[in-house]
């Protein structure tokens, strides 16, 4: 990048047309809603976002559902949720994406926290009828039994993190082994096995969530581990982190690089032992 290309003008530019893609036609309203007390943030704002939605390593839509992700895990920002819920749909994402984004933070943030994001899509959806039913197929199984649900959340929590997924199990079991057993059948026998995502975007979405929080730093090395198991790479990881400086701070995005770090180094140490 040359020192023209880097400059602050350069990077207002580059960030409007940027901000123009996700947002519409009228990527100069984070201006206008800061002008007459905070105008210099409005302009750091659309320079920082020239810096990381100007960078590879995901797509535009990726990003929006990560977004989605990490707003609706959150809970505290339903305007920035409804922009992004908004720029989802303008850079291809559908309907039925965005609802199991918001239903798998479930999750990682709580019921509640996936019913007001759901309240914030509603109202999106509502303005925008052309892009779609939100509503997909429904993997609800009325007749199933309690040990189906369980295979097949222990099935899909191995394809994610192989047969160290029963660790969940085994550490709960001299305290709580009920609850162990409601985190398979929910967390990956009831919302991990619908369809609408596919496992590598949930895992993106999981990792950006965690690092949003702030607070469950095992839980985002366990799906740091289950992104790389699926499918993702080590460059797609530190996007997802990196792009979280900008709606968690930076503070919960440094902690999420010590925590890539650390597993990207295990599995190094792993495939040099023939692991």
């Amino acid at each position: 990048m040359t020192d023209t290309d880097s400059s602050s003008t350069s990077r207002f530019e580059r960030g409007l047309t940027l901000l123009g893609r996700v947002g519409g036609s009228d990527p100069t309203r984070v201006l206008d809603s800061m002008a007459d007390i905070a105008p210099d943030l409005g302009r750091l704002t659309i320079e920082f976002y020239a810096d990381i939605y100007g960078r590879p390593g995901l797509t535009f839509a990726q990003r929006q559902i990560i977004n989605v992700a990490a707003l609706t895990a959150l809970g505290t920002a339903a305007p920035q949720l409804r922009f992004h819920i908004d720029g989802a749909l303008n850079v291809g994402v559908t309907p039925v994406e965005i609802v199991e984004t918001i239903i798998h933070m479930g999750v990682y943030a709580g019921v509640p926290a996936a019913l007001n994001g759901l309240a914030v899509a509603k109202a999106a959806f509502a303005d925008r009828p052309e892009a779609g039913s939100p509503v997909g197929e429904s993997r609800i199984r009325p007749d199933e039994t309690t040990r189906q649900r369980y295979e097949r959340g222990l099935a899909e929590l191995e394809r994610i993190d192989g047969h160290a997924g029963r660790q969940v199990i085994d550490s709960l079991a001299d305290i709580a082994p009920d609850f162990a057993r409601y985190v398979i059948e929910f967390a990956f026998g009831d919302v991990y096995s619908r369809s609408g995502l596919d496992l590598k975007t949930r895992e993106l979405a999981t990792v950006a969530a965690c690092t949003a929080l702030g607070s469950v730093g095992p839980q985002l090395r366990v799906h740091l581990h289950g992104l790389l198991n699926v499918g993702g790479t080590r460059e797609e990881a530190v996007e997802a982190i990196m792009q979280m400086a900008g709606y968690a701070g930076f503070p919960a995005a440094l902690n999420g690089m010590a925590a890539a770090r650390e597993v990207f180094a295990e599995r190094a140490a792993a495939e040099a032992n023939g692991g």
